[in-house]
């Protein structure tokens, strides 16, 4: 089904897509907010900007947006897909618990911020370009990937990334040489197990993107760990 989104504000707009059909093509998209929040079973193409908390709550079906997003892109989100085809804006997987994100372009500040995981459920975004300060801050699961295409000379990720983290993983397409990390984490090379997880990730965006495989693996990959499961546990509990 076809939507014109044009003289639509997101309450009339996510009426629509909660209709019968499974399938829907949203044009004229201009910054209308939550758009498919906390649906599922759905498959929804996006021709224009969608505005912030793009999928928030999404518990299943998929969302290909053709352009750029604004912030908060999967806020919260416990399933399903979300494609981006350009860049997208700040806090992208807040508290993310589960599901997809793959973005062709770069993403703001504050990327998977309290990004989790819990028993099967395990959150992944890969971002294609770079990313914003604050990456990754208090993540406790999941997975972060950034491949840094297009980058040039510019860093992978801004200031302070892994911020509070105490869970999941982060894998940046880099010898990160030029980044500073918080010393509660683990920056090391990848390893050849790590590259066949890596590979797992990157399959799928190579797919959806255009790119080769090859060109996305043939570079060094940093993997950074936190280096307990609670490094900030003697902030929170008396001694």
């Amino acid at each position: 089904m076809f939507v014109n989104a044009e003289n639509l504000d997101h309450k009339a707009l996510n009426e629509v897509l909660r209709g019968a059909d499974t399938e829907y093509t949203v044009n004229g998209c201009l910054g209308q907010r939550f758009i498919c929040a906390g649906m599922s079973g759905k498959s929804v193409t996006i021709n224009g900007v969608p505005g912030n908390a793009l999928g928030a709550y999404l518990n299943g079906g998929s969302i290909t947006v053709n352009g750029n997003a604004q912030d908060a892109v999967g806020d919260t989100m416990n399933d399903g897909e979300i494609i981006v085809r350009g860049s997208i804006g700040d806090a992208a997987g807040y508290a993310m618990r589960g599901g997809r994100i793959y973005v062709k372009g770069d993403a703001g500040y504050r990327a998977g911020i309290h990004m989790k995981a819990y028993k099967e459920k395990i959150p992944v975004m890969v971002i294609g370009g770079c990313t914003g300060s604050f990456l990754g801050e208090y993540q406790a699961g999941g997975v972060i990937v950034v491949l840094g295409l297009g980058s040039g000379e510019k860093r992978i990720v801004g200031n302070f990334p892994c911020t509070g983290m105490h869970g999941g993983k982060m894998i940046l397409r880099s010898d990160c040489a030029d980044i500073q990390f918080p010393g509660q984490v683990t920056a090391r090379p990848a390893t050849g197990d790590d590259m066949k997880e890596i590979k797992e990730y990157t399959q799928r965006f190579c797919r959806l993107f255009g790119y080769g495989e090859d060109e996305i693996l043939n570079s060094p990959f940093t993997v950074v760990t936190p280096d307990s499961k609670n490094p900030y546990k003697q902030l929170y509990a008396a001694n």
